[in-house]
């Protein structure tokens, strides 16, 4: 859709690449356009099973790029500045974070500031063992945006989620896995091998009971436990009323593998 967004759809995966490695992907208003509009697309199509997020050169992204938002400060452009958030930021994060289906983020670099933010958003976080994250905001004196102060504190607790917002610091791969921001951490060239394999085990799995399971999650991490019981009988009516759950159930009184058609 962009020269800075890249998107490719195949076997059921779809792959959203940012693609300013130059700008080590940081976000300017085009790529913030071009992306919401592409992870909107991605969730909306059907015949997207999985969608990866991932960059080019040597950051995953590293959020606001800071020589637009300089210019915009010292035009005093306070609506471009700040409406930023809720047209292009806050509609990423929730198109990552509700979509019907599963999302890897392949950080194959720094991910920082809103770049961190979107990777939290995902289900699954490969990073190649060169990569990092750094909550950049405080230290540009700015608050925290794109669902990180949701996200964040989910993955690794509130105590932790606040030494790492306050006191932004660049943390690597290992240390990464080893406080629950990332699922693997693989060497980087076996980046997009691992994500792949990933990609194609979710892609040909059951989409809509995966789908169901994360919005289960998240549903839950703001209701009531008698809210969330009824959530789920929602979500297993319409599971149970799926292609794929009577032929699993099929294959499984036959002892057969079942094959997932996402439907």
């Amino acid at each position: 859709m962009s020269d800075s967004v890249l998107y490719d759809v195949a076997d059921g995966v779809a792959t959203i690449t940012l693609n300013r490695p130059d700008a080590m992907n940081a976000f300017d208003t085009p790529t913030k356009v071009a992306l919401r509009d592409t992870v909107q697309a991605a969730a909306a199509d059907d015949a997207v099973r999985c969608v990866v997020l991932t960059g080019t050169g040597r950051a995953f992204g590293v959020g606001q790029d800071l020589k637009e938002h300089i210019r915009l400060l010292e035009a005093n452009d306070t609506d471009a500045l700040w409406s930023t958030v809720p047209d292009h930021y806050a509609p990423i994060a929730l198109a990552l974070a509700e979509m019907p289906k599963p999302v890897i983020a392949a950080v194959n670099g720094v991910a920082a500031g809103a770049g961190a933010s979107m990777a939290f958003a995902c289900d699954f976080r490969i990073v190649a063992e060169t990569a990092g994250f750094n909550f950049a905001f405080a230290g540009i004196a700015l608050s925290c945006d794109t669902g990180v102060s949701w996200t964040l504190p989910r993955l690794i607790g509130t105590a932790r989620a606040t030494e790492l917002l306050y006191f932004p610091r660049t943390i690597p791969a290992a240390e990464a896995l080893t406080l629950g921001l990332a699922t693997s951490v693989v060497p980087a060239e076996e980046l997009a091998g691992a994500t792949a394999e990933l990609a194609a085990k979710l892609a040909n799995g059951p989409t809509v009971a995966y789908g169901s399971i994360r919005q289960s999650i998240a549903y839950s991490a703001t209701h009531t436990l008698a809210e969330s019981l009824a959530f789920e009988g929602g979500k297993m009516q319409l599971t149970g009323d799926t292609e794929d759950h009577r032929n699993a159930v099929a294959s499984f009184v036959a002892k057969e593998k079942p094959t997932f058609h996402g439907k």
